[in-house]
């Protein structure tokens, strides 16, 4: 995995974490990562080469080389709008970093003593030479998005590699198979399952940061690739449109710059007690994301019988809304408006729409299932040795 730790409650380095927890039941657990925390210069951050997280072993390996941001725009630039060869794409890879190659030598050191090797998302450095090296042993979880990187000449043999592949989601399995046609190659949609706390309290929540009004709620990391100022956008626009009796409230970290506005409640990173007892007390979630391999959140908001409001332009998103009878998209301004005009006025609608994302979350995203189908996948490649 390119990050881990405590301290990374989201995307897929908290989808490796928890699958590493919950497999370490099973299994003699280690996990092999970087000392970054921070994902977009890659510094170093964690100073112990090793440490145990909630009793899993984790080894860290520094990154040799910080991610130079005016070099890596320039190759992108490259690979993305211009002819170019296979090499520039490997130099692309390793300008995006994190580039730790102390991580592969000592897997390979110790190749005997495991019996498979799980790598998370599949555009990153480990990922790619981790899964050329071990093949057979390998088991690839690609967190793959529908973006220019899939269709890199890098990938096109790359996801016929591995021993298996652990898919997030309908969309996500189809464009790989696209892109690679590796339908031969043992896999199966898994996705992750969330911890759902036993007790909610969003009154507590309410008390604590002074909400009194009906709002919908935004949980996530705040930037462009999120889709947050096209929602904030949108909202602004309804406002002036509309006296809706609904205010935005945001939850997250922020790279970018949030308008001060009475209908806009800007908290910043919360705990997992205070995200949930938000999310029972909305009256939806809305995820303007414009580019997810799946959206744990939403999965979130089903779990505690909450509708969802999502970008339609992203396919995962939009199959998710569609197999859940749980959500409702959009793909321009006039859907957006009419959407949340419809789930503000209709109780009834967002009853049966919270009903319904509760019985999707149970019977595909509930733990037993997940932890199920892992299981499957290693006992299949177990008979194939």
């Amino acid at each position: 995995m390119q990050r881990y730790g405590i301290e990374i409650n989201g995307g897929a380095e908290y989808h490796a974490r928890l699958i590493a927890e919950k497999m370490s039941r099973y299994f003699d657990v280690e996990v092999f990562t970087s000392t970054a925390r921070d994902y977009i210069t890659w510094k170093h951050h964690y100073p112990e080469k090793y440490e145990l997280v909630n009793n899993i072993p984790v080894h860290r390996f520094p990154v040799q080389k910080p991610r130079a941001p005016k070099t890596f725009g320039q190759i992108q630039n490259l690979i993305f709008e211009e002819e170019h060869t296979l090499d520039n794409e490997l130099q692309w890879m390793e300008e995006q970093g994190p580039y730790f190659p102390g991580l592969l030598e000592t897997l390979e050191k110790r190749k005997d003593e495991f019996d498979y090797y799980f790598f998370f998302s599949y555009r990153y450095y480990h990922s790619y030479h981790g899964v050329r090296r071990f093949k057979d042993k390998a088991v690839l979880v690609p967190t793959a998005e529908h973006d220019p990187v899939v269709y890199l000449r890098l990938f096109k043999d790359f996801f016929n590699m591995p021993g298996a592949i652990i898919y997030n989601s309908h969309e996500e399995k189809e464009m790989i198979h696209k892109v690679s046609g590796n339908e031969k190659v043992l896999g199966d949609i898994v996705g992750i399952g969330s911890e759902i706390p036993d007790r909610f309290n969003h009154q507590s929540f309410r008390d604590k940061y002074n909400i009194r009004e009906k709002y919908f709620i935004y949980i996530g990391r705040l930037d462009e690739n999120k889709g947050v100022p096209e929602l904030l956008r949108f909202y602004f626009r309804l406002l002036s449109e509309e006296a809706i009796d609904l205010t935005l409230v945001l939850m997250g970290n922020s790279v970018i710059d949030i308008p001060e506005h009475p209908k806009i409640k800007f908290l910043g990173f919360l705990l997992d007690e205070d995200k949930f007892d938000a999310l029972t007390g909305a009256e939806f979630l809305v995820i303007p994301s414009q580019f997810e391999s799946l959206s744990m959140v939403t999965l979130e908001a089903w779990a505690v019988g909450k509708p969802v409001v999502a970008n339609g332009r992203t396919e995962v998103l939009q199959g998710q809304c569609r197999r859940s009878n749980a959500g409702l998209w959009y793909t321009n301004y006039d859907e957006f408006k009419k959407i949340i005009l419809l789930l503000n006025e209709n109780r009834e609608l967002k009853e049966i729409m919270g009903r319904n994302g509760k019985n999707f979350f149970h019977n595909h995203y509930s733990w037993p299932v997940i932890e199920n189908k892992y299981l499957k996948i290693i006992e299949q490649m177990d008979t194939r040795k």
